[in-house]
């Protein structure tokens, strides 16, 4: 649907009016005219605000705002301490952390042992590093309010690691008494230590989320780096608003109505790059991996020969020139863990990135015994970066001889949704699309959805015991040969049970008004600390 230039500008105006009356209805105006605010449009609507609930890259970005972390990664992938400091004992199986001074909840309270062993027992319920931490660990506890005791039953390479990953689902701290929600629970409030608070009185989900300097935040004195470093806080107050029209939100950009948005659609690029007061950088230089993730519960997808021939149907190239469009900014990838890694390996993927698989895919499907049980593919239509997906597998899928249900909803409902095991006919699924930073999938244990514990896994819940034997052996590995001798395994594992599709690998620059500085890279990005605005 297009929209005339008059129209989008009514629009524009419409909300600016909106957003004003909002603001004016909780803050005085002069006192609101005097904060330092940054005004954002980030890659999709609020909606989720538990990080430890969902993986979804918004809600983790939402997490960075108000929560910290123990320990943070920085742009050598080294771990470094954040709220706390380590010391490993001589046999390598103690490691004890002791908080530093200054923390302190948002609600005045201080940060204990206790509220972080309750927070990384709460972690790793979901995280599939932490699930795997927690294999190897004999005890976790409190040994005095400020020092945290983890004692493993034997050698484990990946604890600091662990602990300091940088992306979903990222260990944050939380208050005990907010801890204790069961990880399939959201929890009821929205109390951090981290660099802002956020504003509970004027969220409006799927509209806009305000944030605040939290003035009682003590940040490291290193220089940041990635999710390392000193989170020093320069403005007062950062606002998420949701605009879903990318159009409306570049004229925004343009008009200076806002001054930060994180994925501009890339066929503006050239406009965007020829405004002299705007700045584009790609943030997160090792890009994302896109993919599919099918329902094993109920059919079709719950018979592996229906799942192969899915496989055998997609094929990368075309799902990325609709997401992307410019080569320059992919790159179709069959490696499961991502183009550039260590692990990298093309073994299983020839249909991905040759796109010849689909009479294999036909002809699989014919001896399946599929009986056209519909396939109902969720399709978000508000986030530019997760619309293109769900559209053009379902027309290979479709080619290929498939019946195929597209349900056109949000992003932050198939974030609801995708957690249901209700059968498709009653509000379930049967695939999804998502994407991941490379940092979330570059190894077996790091990646979510390629645990396969059934329905301890992640949302799509497959069952192979032979992934988790090799996710167990690539845990226990010393060596670089070896991990990769596993990685290639597994890698044939997934794409032969198709546990997921990878869809290759996107970059994606982001645009900000030449008044913000400070603007940091990483691979949980955009972050708001070390940005300045001028006016």
């Amino acid at each position: 649907m297009s929209h005339s230039p008059r129209r989008m500008l009514s629009a524009l105006a419409a909300w600016l009016v909106a957003s004003v009356l909002v603001m004016s209805a909780s803050v005085p105006p002069v006192l609101a005219a005097a904060k330092k605010t940054i005004t954002a449009v980030m890659h999709s609507d609020l909606r989720v605000i538990d990080p430890i609930f969902t993986p979804a890259y918004i809600t983790r970005d939402h997490g960075y705002m108000v929560y910290d972390t123990l320990l943070g990664t920085d742009e050598h992938f080294k771990v470094q301490p954040q709220m706390a400091d380590w010391k490993v004992s001589d046999d390598k199986l103690t490691y004890t952390f002791t908080l530093r001074d200054g923390l302190k909840w948002h609600d005045g309270t201080p940060v204990t042992a206790e509220d972080c062993v309750a927070s990384l027992k709460r972690w790793s319920r979901n995280d599939p590093m932490g699930q795997k931490l927690m294999e190897f660990t004999a005890s976790l506890e409190a040994t005095d309010a400020k020092t945290i005791t983890l004692k493993l039953k034997e050698y484990y390479g990946l604890v600091l690691e662990s602990i300091g990953k940088p992306s979903s689902y990222v260990p944050f701290m939380m208050p005990k008494r907010l801890a204790e929600t069961p990880a399939n629970q959201p929890i009821p409030e929205q109390i951090g230590s981290g660099p802002f608070k956020f504003v509970q009185a004027e969220f409006q989900p799927g509209v806009k989320a305000v944030y605040e300097k939290n003035i009682d935040y003590v940040p490291r004195k290193e220089p940041p780096s990635w999710t390392a470093g000193g989170k020093v806080v320069k403005v007062d107050r950062v606002e998420w608003i949701t605009m879903p029209d990318a159009q409306t939100a570049v004229n925004a950009l343009q008009a200076g109505d806002i001054d930060f948005m994180e994925f501009p659609p890339q066929d503006l690029e050239p406009v965007l790059a020829a405004n002299p007061d705007l700045t584009m950088n790609v943030l997160n230089k090792f890009g994302y991996q896109t993919f599919g993730r099918m329902n094993f519960l109920y059919p079709p997808f719950d018979n592996v020969k229906i799942r192969r021939a899915a496989f055998l149907a997609i094929n990368q190239k075309d799902v990325l020139d609709a997401l992307v469009g410019n080569p320059k900014y992919y790159k179709i990838c069959g490696a499961l863990f991502g183009c550039g890694t260590p692990l990298e390996t093309d073994v299983g993927s020839e249909t991905l990135v040759k796109g010849n698989g689909l009479e294999q895919a036909k002809k699989l499907l014919a001896e399946s015994g599929y009986d056209g049980t519909p396939v109902v593919i969720l399709g978000p239509m508000d986030a530019i970066t997760l619309k293109p997906q769900p559209i053009v597998v379902a027309q290979q899928l479709r080619a290929a001889g498939f019946k195929v249900d597209l349900q056109a909803t949000d992003w932050q409902s198939v974030v609801t949704r995708r957690a249901s095991q209700k059968p498709p006919k009653e509000g379930g699924w049967n695939m999804f699309f998502t994407n991941s930073v490379i940092a979330d999938v570059g190894n077996p244990l790091s990646s979510t959805f390629l645990g396969a514990r059934g329905l301890k896994s992640s949302f799509g819940w497959p069952e192979d015991p032979k992934v988790e034997e090799l996710r167990e052996a690539y845990a226990r590995a010393t060596a670089l040969d070896e991990q990769k001798k596993i990685a290639v395994e597994l890698q044939k594992e997934v794409y032969d049970q198709v546990i997921y599709v990878p869809l290759g690998q996107w970059f994606s620059p982001s645009v900000w008004r030449k008044s913000l500085t400070g603007v940091l890279e990483g691979q949980a990005v955009p972050v708001f600390w070390n940005i300045d605005k001028s006016e």
